[in-house]
């Protein structure tokens, strides 16, 4: 049995797509389960409750930790730990192996690519809570006490991901025939990971013995592109003029007194004010893997938005 906690986002959907190559026995948990594909075992728990998430993980060979809290610095510090601890907990107890799906805000600004070795260096709160949990788990591997690893992704695009700002502040507005929004410049290179490929490499991951006990990047493209440049690509698709607009710092610090979402946004501009680019090279070497490229990956993306 392997078992997805936190199945209901996009990352959890594409993984349970992906460990039918692995396994027929597929659980999917989260507090209203939806089964992907007619083979899923579906279990309805709140990995807040340690008694609920123990049960979620009982008899599973491999417990994977894609679940998405509120994005909102309060629940995260309040929550984030509590999950965390319930899942080691529960993974210990029940001798499961763990594979978290991480970001990556524990590095900080980082000037030049990302890799598995970048120190934890957060420069925000959200950095901060990740950097925790962790923590969490790396120290119980060193302990002994479990078999774990962390993938990694950089921010995400790709089919169905609502979240992502490809999709909502770029192919979204040009489809409705407004300007792409852009974060502070369209001038910096962004590494987006395409989250078909981050689910296949998750569900690769988990099924790799030795690949455990260390951090992985996903695969993403390397041949990264300026905001500016997804801009035009996405209106390339469409058949429309790229047309776009930055919004400042300033301008986003005074909606975000508004808006939650844009307020929980501001501590993490640094992200956008300079080249952010995150390498897989590691993987893609380990399982001769190439990324899906951010042509294709937008094509697909659009054709989605489109059905």
């Amino acid at each position: 049995m392997q078992t997805i906690l936190g199945s209901s986002g996009i990352i959890g959907t594409e993984l349970a797509k992906n460990l039918v190559n692995y396994t027929d026995k597929v659980r999917l948990v989260s507090r209203n389960p939806q089964k992907i594909n007619p083979s899923n075992e579906v279990f309805q728990a709140d990995l807040l409750d340690a008694g609920q998430t123990k049960k979620a993980v009982a008899g599973s060979d491999v417990a994977y930790l894609t679940a998405g809290l509120k994005y909102d610095i309060k629940v995260w510090e309040a929550q984030w730990p509590v999950v965390m601890q319930n899942v080691i907990e529960a993974c210990k107890m029940h001798n499961t192996k763990l594979v978290f799906f991480d970001n990556v805000y524990a590095y900080g600004k980082v000037n030049g690519w990302m890799t598995e070795e970048t120190k934890v260096n957060p420069v925000s709160r959200k950095g901060e809570v990740r950097a925790k949990i962790a923590s969490m788990i790396l120290d119980e591997v060193k302990k002994g006490e479990l078999k774990a690893l962390i993938a990694r992704a950089a921010d995400f695009y790709g089919p169905n991901t609502k979240t992502s700002f490809i999709n909502f502040m770029i192919i979204d507005n040009l489809k409705k025939g407004k300007k792409a929004q852009l974060l502070i410049s369209d001038e910096f290179k962004h590494s987006l990971t395409y989250t078909p490929d981050a689910g296949k490499g998750t569900a690769i991951l988990g099924n790799t013995d030795s690949a455990y006990n260390q951090i992985w990047h996903l695969p993403t493209d390397r041949s990264v592109l300026t905001t500016r440049g997804f801009v035009e690509l996405a209106a390339k698709e469409l058949g429309i003029e790229p047309r776009s607009t930055c919004l400042s710092k300033t301008m986003l610090r005074l909606i975000g007194m508004l808006n939650g979402i844009v307020k929980e946004v501001v501590e993490m501009l640094y992200q956008y004010d300079s080249d952010y680019l995150f390498s897989s090279e590691k993987f893609e070497k380990a399982f001769k893997f190439k990324p899906t490229g951010y042509a294709e990956g937008i094509k697909e993306t659009i054709n989605s938005a489109k059905e």
